[in-house]
C-alpha cells in the first residue's frame, strides 16, 4: 500500500529537506550515469588493444618505465628493456620497437641508432629495411627516413646514418646510382644543402651553379646528370626538410623524470543552493607530480595534462572523509575557497 501527502502540509522544515533529498537523489543519478559512461569508455578502450591492464600484467608497467629510461638515457633505457624480456634481444626485434616508436622521443632514437657499437650498427640497418624507398626519388626517400627519428648533432653519427640510408636506398632501387657511394655523396649533399639554404646563420647561402660545380665528378669519376642536381636543388629550396621535434622540450621532458607519480582520486564540487552540504564526485586521474607543480591526466598514455595546480603558494592538510582514508586538501594560502581534495590510491 502506497502513502501519498500532500506538501502543503509540511512544514517549513520539511519542505526544505524534502527539496534537500530530491536533489540529492537528482545529483546520485547524474552521478551513476556518469559511472557507467564511464565505464562503458574504458571497456571500449580496453577492447582494442592488446596488452592487458598493468595491475594484470606487471610487463605493462615495466614497459612505461623501460621507454621513460630509454627516453632519458637510450643505452641504459635499452638494456633495461633487454634485460627484463620485454623485446628479444636481436637486432631484428629492437629495430622493429624503434621503428613503431610507440611513447620513444625521436631524438632518443636517433642517439641510439648513431652509435657506433657492432649491435647498434646491425638495429640500424635492420630499421633502414623497415623502410620501402622503393621507386622513390632520392629527396623524396630521404625526407622519409628522416622523419622516422632526431638526427643526431654529432657528424660521425649523421655519416653512419646517412650510409646506411645510401646502401638501403640503393638496394630498393637498382641501377639508379653506380654505387652506394653516389649516392651517400649525395645525400650528405642535400642535407648540407638544406643548412645552407634555411639556416639563418647562413651569411651567402649556396647557389644552384655552386651546387652543381661542387658535385661533379662524384660517380667515380664522372658527373651525374645536371637535371638531378637542379631537381634536388629545386626542392630543398622550396621546401626544407622537416625534422621531427619531441613535442613540448623541457615541458615534456618534465612527464619523464617526474618527482613522483601515480593514481589519486581528484575531487570536484557543485555546491547545492540551499548552501546545506557539497555534492562531491570523484574521478580517477594519473598524478605527476614536478616541477614545483601537480599534472594530472585522464590515464597514464595521455599525451596532454586535463590541468595543472600549481604548488606557489598553497597549504596542504589532510581531511576526514567518509569511506575515503588518506584524503588531503590543497588549498590556497591566501584564501580557502578555491581548493582541491585528492585521495592517494592505496
Amino acid at each position: 500500500m502506497m502513502a501519498y501527502f500532500n506538501s502543503a502540509d509540511l512544514t517549513p522544515a520539511e519542505l526544505e529537506d524534502l527539496a534537500f533529498l530530491r536533489a540529492r537523489r537528482s545529483s546520485i543519478n547524474e552521478d551513476v550515469e556518469e559511472i557507467r559512461s564511464e565505464l562503458d569508455e574504458i571497456n571500449s578502450q580496453l577492447s582494442t588493444i592488446d596488452i592487458p591492464d598493468e595491475e594484470c600484467n606487471p610487463n605493462g608497467r615495466l614497459m612505461t618505465i623501460a621507454r621513460k629510461n630509454f627516453n632519458m638515457d637510450p643505452r641504459k633505457g635499452m638494456e633495461y628493456i633487454l634485460d627484463h624480456g620485454l623485446v628479444q634481444n636481436t637486432a631484428e626485434s629492437v629495430a622493429e620497437f624503434l621503428f613503431r616508436g610507440e611513447g620513444l622521443r625521436k631524438s632518443a632514437v636517433g642517439d641510439y641508432l648513431g652509435e657506433n657499437e657492432s649491435f647498434n650498427l646491425d638495429v640500424l640497418e635492420k630499421f633502414c629495411e623497415l623502410h620501402d624507398f622503393t621507386d622513390l626519388i632520392l629527396v623524396q626517400a630521404l625526407r622519409q627516413f628522416l622523419w622516422s627519428f632526431r638526427l643526431p648533432g654529432e657528424s660521425q653519427k649523421i655519416d653512419r646514418m646517412v650510409n646506411a640510408f645510401a646502401k638501403r636506398y640503393c638496394a630498393n632501387n637498382p641501377g639508379v646510382f653506380s654505387s652506394t657511394d653516389t649516392c651517400y655523396i649525395l645525400c650528405f649533399a642535400i642535407v648540407m644543402l638544406n643548412t645552407s639554404l634555411h639556416n639563418r646563420n647562413v651569411k651567402n647561402p649556396l647557389t644552384l651553379d655552386g651546387f652543381i660545380s661542387m658535385y661533379r665528378g662524384i660517380d667515380e669519376g664522372k658527373d651525374v646528370p645536371k637535371e638531378l642536381l637542379e631537381s634536388i636543388y629545386e626542392s630543398i629550396r622550396t621546401e626544407p626538410f622537416q625534422f621531427p621535434t619531441d613535442d613540448g622540450s623541457d615541458f615534456y621532458n618534465t612527464f619523464f623524470n617526474p618527482d613522483r607519480e601515480g593514481w589519486l582520486l581528484k575531487q570536484a564540487s557543485s555546491q547545492l543552493a540551499s548552501s546545506r552540504t557539497f555534492l562531491k564526485s570523484w574521478k580517477r586521474r594519473w598524478f605527476i607530480l614536478a616541477e614545483k607543480c601537480l599534472y594530472y591526466f585522464e590515464h597514464t598514455t595521455a599525451k596532454e595534462p586535463r590541468g595543472i595546480i600549481p604548488l606557489e603558494n598553497v597549504r596542504v592538510r589532510p581531511i576526514e572523509e567518509k569511506g575515503r582514508p588518506h584524503c588531503f586538501e590543497i588549498y590556497s594560502d591566501s584564501t580557502e575557497n578555491n581548493d582541491v581534495a585528492c585521495r592517494l590510491r592505496t
